[in-house]
C-alpha cells in the first residue's frame, strides 16, 4: 500500500507538467520531455515498477499509469504514434472483467524508453490531467470536432499453455467509424497479443496445446 500512496504523489507531480499543454498541427509529445527526470530530489517517492519482467520498485514509480492514461485518449483521435513500447510481452496481474483490452498499455523508462506522438492534423489538441483521491483522471480536447469516432474493442481471447508456460493470447483491434453515417469505415489490427501469464491461472480457463 505505501507503493501504491506513493506512485499517487508521483502522478501528482508529474501531471502538472502537462496538463493543460497545446499540441498544435507538426508538433510532436513527448512524455519524459515534459515530464523530465523523476528523482527524489524533484519530490518523487519509490513507487511500483516492472524490472526484467518483474515487479519492483524505484524513485518516481507509477509513470506508466500516466502514460497508460494518454495512450488510450490517444487511440481515440486522429494523432499519430511515433513510438510505444509495451511490456515485454508479459501478462503481469490478473484483471477478471476487464473494460480496456489487455495490449493497450504502455513501458516507459527515463530516458530511452519514451511514449511520443504527432499532430499530423490541422486541428490543435489540449490534454488535460488531473488527479482526485481516488483516480487519475483526463481529457484530450480539441479545436474542431474529429470527423470521426473510435472504437478499441479485442477479440479471439483465451489462455494457452505451450511447453508447460500459459500465455494470454489475443487481438486488438481499432475500429474507425464516420461520425455522422456511423459506419465502421476500417478496422485496424494494432495488436496481436501472446503474452506470459505472470500469475496463477485457473486449469479450466486454459486450452492445452
Amino acid at each position: 500500500m505505501q507503493l501504491q500512496e506513493n506512485k499517487a504523489t508521483n502522478l501528482v507531480l508529474a501531471v502538472k507538467h502537462i496538463d493543460g499543454l497545446l499540441i498544435r498541427p507538426g508538433e510532436t509529445f513527448s512524455v519524459w520531455k515534459l515530464i523530465g527526470r523523476t528523482t527524489k530530489g524533484r519530490g518523487y517517492k519509490e513507487g511500483l515498477t516492472i524490472a526484467k519482467g518483474k515487479p519492483s520498485q524505484g524513485i518516481g514509480g507509477g509513470m506508466c499509469q500516466l502514460s497508460n492514461l494518454i495512450h488510450w485518449l490517444v487511440l481515440h483521435s486522429e494523432l499519430t504514434i511515433t513510438e510505444h513500447h509495451h511490456h515485454d510481452r508479459l501478462d503481469l496481474f490478473p484483471d477478471f472483467g476487464r473494460q480496456i483490452p489487455f495490449g493497450t498499455g504502455t513501458s516507459i523508462s527515463y530516458n530511452y524508453i519514451d511514449y511520443r506522438f504527432r499532430n499530423d492534423t490541422s486541428n490543435t489538441y489540449q490534454l488535460r490531467l488531473w488527479t482526485d483521491d481516488e483516480y487519475l483522471c483526463g481529457e484530450l480536447r480539441a479545436t474542431e470536432q474529429q470527423p470521426h469516432t473510435f472504437h478499441i474493442h479485442a477479440e479471439n481471447e483465451y489462455f494457452s499453455r505451450e511447453g508447460g508456460v500459459v500465455y494470454c493470447n489475443g487481438e486488438v483491434y481499432r475500429d474507425i467509424i464516420d461520425r455522422t453515417s456511423g459506419q465502421c469505415l476500417d478496422s485496424q489490427l494494432i495488436r496481436t497479443n501472446h503474452a506470459r501469464v505472470m500469475y496463477d491461472c485457473q486449469p479450466e480457463m486454459i486450452k492445452e496445446g
